[in-house]
């Protein structure tokens, strides 16, 4: 387990490993820092490691961005010439 405290703010990074979040102890001690930094007001992030291949999900990522984006051209394409057409 990694935890990174960001006291400018507020917040409370911590990071789990695929064998730390299945472990019932650890989330149990979790609870702890929970309570200890919800009385200071700060937000906890928790965050857990995947189970998929990451170099195949940023590139899906990327993939799927990059299709979007052109999607939005057309239609904003589309509204710009029946806008025109209406004038």
């Amino acid at each position: 387990m990694e935890m990174n405290v960001r006291d400018d703010k507020q917040l409370v990074e911590i990071w789990l490993t695929n064998a730390e979040k299945n472990d019932p102890a650890l989330q149990d001690g979790l609870k702890d820092i929970y309570d200890k930094y919800k009385k200071k007001k700060y937000l906890v992030a928790v965050f857990e490691s995947g189970e998929k291949d990451l170099y195949q999900g940023v590139l899906d990522l990327l993939a799927y961005n990059k299709r979007r984006c052109a999607e939005l051209e057309v239609q904003r394409e589309k509204k710009q010439q029946a806008a025109a057409v209406e004038r």
